[in-house]
Formats: C-alpha cells, sequence, structure tokens
C-alpha cells in the first residue's frame, strides 16, 4: 500500500523535474565560473609585468603544459572538445562521464584558454555538463535509458549556459547528439538549459554584446547576390577548416614522444609568439566577435584576422587541448562575412547604375549571417547555428539571411565531407557509432512483453497461512501475485510472510489479510526502460504484468539481467521460440591420439588456410588433436534439426582440414552443425568434445559499444571452460620476430606451452620480452624478476630472449613503440577473464594496438584458475 501511495510523488516526470533544475543549476554556474575564470586569466596574460613580447610566449608554454598535464594524469578522456566523448556515451559506448572529468575539464579548459590558445569554451561546457549529469545519475541510480536522458539534458544545459541560448541548447542535442524526440527527453533538456542559460546570465552577463542599436540590422535585394556568395565561401572554407582538424590531429600524432602536455605546449608557445607579431592573434574571441561584427575595421586587418584565427585553431585543436571550436567558428565567419560586405560594397560602387552602397545591408548583417553560415559549414547543424546567432541578436530581420547563408553552406560541405565531425573524431579514436545513437540502444524497442515470464505461478487469496508458508517452502520463488476470481489482487513476498510469522497471526488468517494490496504493475506494452525505472525507484523484485486486473506475466530483474547480459555479449534477446540446441549435420571422426583437442571454427574459405596452418602449428607443439568445426546459422523460426543445409558449402573448408591431416600427421576431426547462435554453439562443443583450447580470426577490429571483439568472440572469452587463442592476423603473415608483454605469472606461462609450436612458423625466431611500467603507479615487474623469465623460456625455446623494461602511462602506445623497435612481426597478449571484460570500461588495449599496426596481433584468454 505504501509503494502504490508513493508512486505519485516519484513518477518520472516529478523526479525528472527535480533533475533538470539541478542539473541546470550546476551546469550554469560551471559555466560561469569557466567564463570569468578565463576573462581573469586572459586580462592577466596580455596586462603581465612582464613585456609582452616574453610574457605571450611563456605563458602560452606553461600554460598549455600544465593543461596537458593535468589531462593526462587525471583524466585522458577530458581532452578536445569534449563533445565527441558526450555523443559516445550517449551511443552506448564506454566513454567515463563523472565529476573527476567534469574536474579536470573545467581545469584544463581554463589553463589552456587562459594561456592564449584559440580556442572556444563551449564545447567543454557541454561536456562538463553531461559529466555532472552522468554524475548525479550515479548518485540517484536510475535505469540506462534515462540515465541517457540526464546526459542529454546535461549537455544542453552546458551549451544554453556557453552561448546564453536556452533554445539552441535544445536543438543541438536534439540536432546532433541525441537525436531522439520523446516528450521527457525534451522536458529535461528544456528545464535545464532554461535553467542553466539564466544562471549564466545572471551571474555571468550578457555574453556578447553586439551594439545592435548602433548598428541595426537591414537587408534589400541587392545583398541577396552576395548571401549566396557568403553561403558558398562558408561552405568552402568550412569544409576546408573541417579537413585541417584532422589533418592538425594527424600531424601532431607523430610527436608522441612529447605527450600531451609537450604538445598543447608547443600549441600555446607557437600562438603566443604569434601574438607578439600580430596583436590581433592575442585578443580573445569574444573581444575580437565583437570587434569584427561592428565592422570598425578595414578589409586588411580583418583578412589577417581571418588567416590567423584560422591556423591558430587548427594548430590548438590538433595539440589535444581542452577546448572547442565553436566560439572560433563564429569569430571566423563574422570575418568573413566582413569581407564579403566589402566585396558587395566595392562591387555596386564600381557602377554608377547600380544603387549605392547605402541600400546595401550593413556590415552587421553580412558578419552576423557569416557567423552562422560557418558555423554551420563546420559542425554540420546548420538549425542550431541560426538559432544560436538570433538568440544571441534577438533580432527577426536576421532569420532571412541567416536561413540562405548557413543552408548553402551547410548544403556544400555535406557534399564535401560526408558524416557528422563528431563522428569522424570518434572513428579517428577506434570508436564506431551507428548514424542514430538510439540504433546502439539495446533497450530501444524492447517492452515488458519482450522479457516477461509468460507462466507465472500464483497464489489463492483464500488460502490459509501455514498453506501459504507450505508453498513458499516448495518454491524457489521469493514472491507470488494474488488471484481472487482470476484477477489480480495483491502480491506477497517473503518479507510479508516473516512478518506474519514474527507477529504470531492466528493460523486460521487468509492470504487476504497479509498480502500487499493493489501492487504496482505495468502492461505488455510499457517500455523496459519505464519497468527498470519502477523497480529501481520503489526498490522492487518483481512488477506484475497485466491487462486491465488480468495477470498475464511478470518480470524480474532476473529477468533483465538474463537479457542485459546477452546484449553484453552480443546476442540481443531476440523474439520469437528461444534458441534450440545446435544439430549435427556432418562429422568425419578421426583416431583420437592427441593429449588434449584444440577446437578451429572455420567460416571463410579465404581466411581458413591462415586459421588453419597457425593452429596445425600450436597442436604440433602441444600435441593436441584440431577438432575443425563449420557452423551454420538458421533463423529460429526453424529448428536447427530441420533446416535444410547445403553442405557444398562446406566441402572447401573440409578439404583444407584433410589436407592438413595429410601432410602434418595430426588428428583431424570434422564437422558441420545447424544452430541459431554460433556463440553458444561452440560452447556446446567445447562441453561435448572436452576441448582444451580454442582458435578464433579475428578481422576488420572496431570498436563497438559493450562489445571486447565481436559477439562470438566475445561469448567465448565470457563463458569458454578453457583457454581462448584469439588471432587478427596480419598483412604479412609471418613470425620471424616476436614480441611478448607480460606482467609475470600467466602471460610467461602460456608462452612456455604456446611458442614451441608457434615459433615453428617462423625461420630464425627473434624473441623479445618486456614489461610496461607506469611512471606513476610503481607496480611493475623488476629487472631480475623479468630475466628470470627470459632465462627460462630460452630453455624451453632453445632461442636466445632479449629483454625490455619500459616505462610509460599507455600500455598500448608502449607496446606499439617498442613492436616497430624490434621490427615485430607478431604480438602475443595475454589477459584473465576479469580483465578482458573490464576493458570494456577502462579501455580496449589489444583492439587500440590491433587498429594501429597491421602486423599480427594474438590474444590468450587465460583460464581462470591460471589467472593472477
Amino acid at each position: 500500500m505504501l509503494q502504490k501511495r508513493l508512486e505519485p510523488f516519484l513518477s518520472r516526470k516529478r523526479v525528472a523535474v527535480v533533475e533538470a533544475c539541478v542539473i541546470g543549476l550546476v551546469s550554469g554556474l560551471a559555466a560561469v565560473l569557466l567564463k570569468q575564470g578565463v576573462e581573469w586569466l586572459t586580462l592577466w596574460r596580455t596586462h603581465s609585468t612582464l613585456p609582452l613580447w616574453l610574457a605571450l610566449p611563456l605563458i602560452g608554454l606553461g600554460g598549455g603544459y600544465l593543461s596537458g598535464w593535468l589531462v593526462e594524469r587525471l583524466a585522458p578522456e577530458a581532452s578536445g572538445s569534449g563533445i565527441p566523448q558526450v555523443k559516445a556515451a550517449l551511443g552506448f559506448a564506454k566513454m567515463p562521464l563523472n565529476l573527476r572529468v567534469a574536474l579536470v575539464k573545467l581545469g584544463s579548459t581554463l589553463l589552456a584558454l587562459g594561456s592564449g590558445l584559440s580556442l572556444g569554451r563551449q564545447g567543454p561546457t557541454v561536456q562538463i555538463g553531461a559529466a555532472l549529469a552522468a554524475q548525479l545519475s550515479r548518485w540517484v541510480p536510475t535505469s540506462p535509458e534515462y540515465r541517457r536522458q540526464l546526459i542529454s539534458a546535461g549537455a544542453a544545459a552546458g551549451l544554453a549556459a556557453g552561448f546564453n541560448a536556452p533554445i539552441a541548447g535544445v536543438l543541438f542535442v536534439v540536432e546532433e547528439l541525441l537525436q531522439d524526440f520523446s516528450d521527457l527527453t525534451l522536458g529535461s533538456a528544456i528545464l535545464a538549459s532554461f535553467i542553466g542559460a539564466v544562471v549564466s546570465r545572471l551571474l555571468g552577463g550578457q555574453g556578447l554584446n553586439l551594439a545592435m542599436e548602433a548598428k541595426p540590422v537591414s537587408l534589400s535585394v541587392y545583398d541577396l547576390p552576395f548571401l549566396v556568395v557568403l553561403g558558398l565561401l562558408a561552405g568552402l572554407l568550412g569544409s576546408l577548416f573541417r579537413r585541417g582538424i584532422f589533418g592538425s590531429l594527424a600531424f601532431f600524432r607523430q610527436f608522441k614522444t612529447l605527450g600531451l602536455p609537450g604538445r598543447i605546449g608547443l600549441a600555446g608557445l607557437i600562438t603566443g609568439l604569434v601574438g607578439v607579431f600580430v596583436p590581433v592573434a592575442a585578443v580573445d574571441n569574444t573581444g575580437l566577435q565583437e570587434f569584427l561584427v561592428t565592422g570598425s575595421a578595414g578589409w586588411q586587418l580583418i583578412a589577417v584576422a581571418f588567416v590567423v584565427k584560422f591556423l591558430l585553431t587548427l594548430l590548438a585543436y590538433g595539440s589535444g587541448a581542452a577546448g572547442g571550436i565553436f566560439a572560433p567558428s563564429l569569430v571566423l565567419g563574422a570575418a568573413l562575412g566582413c569581407l564579403v560586405s566589402f566585396l558587395a560594397q566595392a562591387a555596386y560602387t564600381g557602377f554608377g547604375a547600380w544603387p549605392m552602397p547605402e541600400a546595401l545591408g550593413s556590415t552587421t548583417t553580412y558578419a552576423l549571417t557569416g557567423m552562422g553560415a560557418f558555423f554551420s559549414a563546420v559542425t554540420g547543424v546548420p538549425i542550431t547555428a541560426i538559432v544560436i546567432v538570433f538568440e544571441m541578436t534577438a533580432n527577426f530581420n536576421l532569420v532571412l539571411p541567416l536561413m540562405i547563408g548557413s543552408g548553402i553552406a551547410y548544403l556544400i560541405a555535406d557534399r564535401a565531407n560526408k558524416g557528422s565531425i563528431y563522428n569522424r573524431l570518434l572513428e579517428m579514436k577506434g570508436i564506431h557509432l551507428e548514424p542514430i545513437a538510439q540504433a546502439n540502444n539495446p533497450w530501444a524497442h524492447l517492452t515488458a512483453a519482450d522479457l516477461m515470464q509468460r507462466r507465472v505461478e500464483t497464489l489463492s487469496s483464500q488460502i490459509t497461512l501455514p498453506e501459504v508458508v507450505q508453498a513458499f517452502s516448495r518454491s524457489h520463488h521469493r514472491g507470488f501475485p494474488v488471484l481472487e476470481e482470476g484477477r489480480l489482487v495483491g502480491i506477497v513476498t517473503q518479507s510479508d510472510l516473516g512478518e506474519a510469522t514474527s507477529q504470531g497471526l492466528e493460523p486460521y488468517l487468509t492470504l487476504k489479510d497479509l498480502m500487499t494490496p493493489h501492487p504496482v504493475t505495468v502492461s505488455p506494452d510499457a517500455p523496459l526502460p519505464r519497468v527498470l525505472h519502477l523497480l529501481n525507484r520503489l526498490k522492487l523484485s518483481r512488477l506484475p504484468v497485466t491487462e486491465g486486473n488480468k495477470l498475464v506475466g511478470i518480470i524480474t530483474r532476473a529477468d533483465i539481467i538474463r537479457a542485459e547480459s546477452d546484449q553484453v555479449s552480443g546476442d540481443l534477446p531476440e523474439l520469437g521460440p528461444q534458441a534450440e540446441p545446435s544439430y549435427v549435420v556432418f562429422q568425419q571422426r578421426a583416431p583420437a591420439t592427441g593429449q588434449g583437442r584444440l577446437l578451429v571454427p572455420l567460416a571463410d574459405p579465404q581466411t581458413a588456410p591462415d586459421l588453419i596452418k597457425i593452429a596445425a602449428a600450436i597442436a604440433h607443439g602441444l600435441h593436441y588433436e584440431l577438432e575443425c568445426v563449420h557452423v551454420v546459422r538458421v533463423p529460429r523460426s526453424v529448428a536447427p534439426a530441420e533446416a535444410k543445409v547445403d553442405l557444398q558449402t562446406a566441402e572447401p573448408l573440409r578439404q583444407l582440414a584433410l589436407s592438413y591431416a595429410e601432410h602434418s600427421g595430426l588428428s583431424v576431426h570434422f564437422q558441420v552443425r545447424a544452430a541459431h547462435e554460433i556463440g553458444r554453439t561452440l560452447l556446446e562443443i567445447i562441453r561435448d568434445r572436452h576441448i582444451d583450447l580454442v582458435l578464433m580470426g579475428w578481422y576488420n577490429p572496431t570498436l563497438t559499444p559493450g562489445r571486447v571483439i565481436n559477439s562470438v568472440v566475445d561469448t567465448l572469452i565470457r563463458q569458454a571452460p578453457c583457454q581462448v587463442l584469439v588471432v587478427r592476423p596480419g598483412r604479412n603473415l609471418t613470425f620471424n620476430h616476436w614480441l611478448l608483454p607480460t606482467a609475470g605469472g600467466p602471460n610467461a606461462q602460456s608462452a612456455h606451452r604456446l611458442l614451441p609450436g608457434l615459433i615453428t612458423l617462423g625461420k630464425t625466431p627473434d624473441i623479445h620480452l618486456c614489461t610496461i611500467c607506469h611512471p606513476e603507479q610503481g607496480k611493475c615487474l623488476t629487472p631480475q624478476y623479468l630475466s628470470t623469465l627470459a632465462d627460462d623460456l630460452e630453455v624451453a625455446l632453445h632461442r636466445p630472449v632479449r629483454t625490455h623494461v619500459v616505462t610509460h602511462t599507455s600500455v598500448s602506445e608502449a607496446i606499439l613503440d617498442l613492436s616497430h623497435q624490434c621490427q615485430s612481426d607478431a604480438i602475443l597478449l595475454g589477459a584473465s577473464r576479469e580483465n578482458l571484460l573490464s576493458q570494456v570500461l577502462k579501455g580496449n588495449v589489444p583492439l587500440e594496438i590491433a587498429q594501429q599496426t597491421d602486423i599480427t596481433i594474438i590474444l590468450l584468454r587465460q583460464v581462470e584458475d591460471e589467472s593472477e
């Protein structure tokens, strides 16, 4: 009864209102702190007691270095503008967003912008707002979908506070980040944006002062050709700017030895030196923007400002500094608009028959139109671009020129640069999102009916207390729905029963006297986020599913956890019949002469030769038999035993397996199975055939949200009771130079077992054993212990083994650098099941390595009892 009474006060919309208000408030305060901090540091930098020629480069170098150090040491995900990271989190990629990220982003952006780097603060405020909202969702646990809505509200509030533009904040989230028009998402984002903008305006001032009264907006028919020209130029130059961003990032990647602090410090030093010789480069974004919009400068100075700002922004962003491109895009657009305005005046002045220049729109009109057009071309969000400039000016006369310029610029830029700039930035980091973030949401279209149990054990409301006790004792359930004449009237749990027995209630009392009446229920079409919300808010373990008063099912936390486990392993819940066991369509057995069995799934005749070549070498070294299997996936609507399977497609694979049996002397078994799910079928084979080692192929590495490698491999990594070896064949399948990273223990032991067979693939194998030490964590193998491991390997392999102790903050970068130095052909990585699963949350080291090198990567998942 109490839960029923509390439900209205804990409804989603009421809680969402409170949380949106809190998010808007803290995001607005963070934006004000960032704005005033940057202004104070900029004033201090330009009015330092040191000579300007010395102060600007030194402060740029020192501030940039400190900003990079802060990010590298405390929160690497706080680099750059922060918007790609927010989009990744909203797309269900494993991207940290929390209070630590927010604080580091705030501090590093203050240092970067205060030291003079040509970046904006609005992008960082988006990440700060989203990170604060994500932290709130951890303090007040909620469903994954609702957490996503809170993060989007935080991002909207951050942008709204940064620009004093609440409508633009909401539109940017809808247009670029979330692409979700649900009432709850829009409501939360609108409220958070409004409060963030109000806080920013009250405490941080009006922001951009465009002096609209002094320079009114005007437009005539004679301006239209030049507004089209402005849109074309903005589209072309905006496209060039976008390509310049990716080129700058690629350029700075060549300077890995400098580290992030060194790269940002170098960018700050160059920016300071340029500011000494070109004073306009030392002006901050707000001051330069006001200067351009008012049209008080000549075209020569504006052209210089455009070129310098263009190049310095690319320099700063490519270095990885914390800062965005929103404000620089607006400044560049304002400069471009001014130049086109001068062009229009010069063109009309040159023809006496044409109207006088006074009939043209003001320079302010062109500057503001250019701001929207260039912003639209760079970010790919034309509606947000129009609304941002409109909210800055509150002038309806600007809507038409903004629509002309921004629309044309967007069309040109979209044709030259396909896709979102933020998606491309994520792809550079190996994170690939679907075109619509909702497509990555495993719960997007699931309802209670999809996951509920349809066969429900129920109790009658008329049974006595002893009968209730007996029912619980005979069942593993901890609660039962209670029916009366076929209608749901209540629910009883073990807690209710415990209270009744402890109070010594009379045995003749019926279940109706101790049940909880009017239980909280959901309908079959209730979305899964709604179910999760009720379970979390009301701290329930189960929810009856009803149509009216008729009970049609029950959904428990265990049902949701089971579905989540399937999703994480890559097997999304599939509607319809449950998966059935696989069916053996064909099998060919060889004598069981080996000391163990190595399972090799074969799927593609083009990749199978490389895979079976490696498997045969390992099997020789371990004296194992080869178990080759080809799994044919069939729809769940068809039973595997009744499916029609064309064995001709598997014949090339069978012939390949038999050829290795003839030439190598190995016992090779081959089978073809029809199955609903490949991963679970391989687990069946591991159990039935007593498999000791599984060798899987791994191709086209991509960072997919929630995955370690891919769905089938992830299933084996999580559930296989034996070792799993995953091979990503290199471009040139040679094995002459081996690199073995180790932390001691299982990786070294596995090398003892696997390498004797693997090194037979090369002619004169060269073995390098290394360990990676973090400069601050201090947990590292000693050189003496590493030498001992190398000595043991030398005895087992009859080959010299070289050792390397590398100190680096990034394991993947250290391994890649060492592989280049050693000219490695293959890298053998070892990890436990827990370590591999944690990489989904903490960064996928094997994938990071595989994406940046074309040599062979072999990943060994240890057996649990061998793990450190």
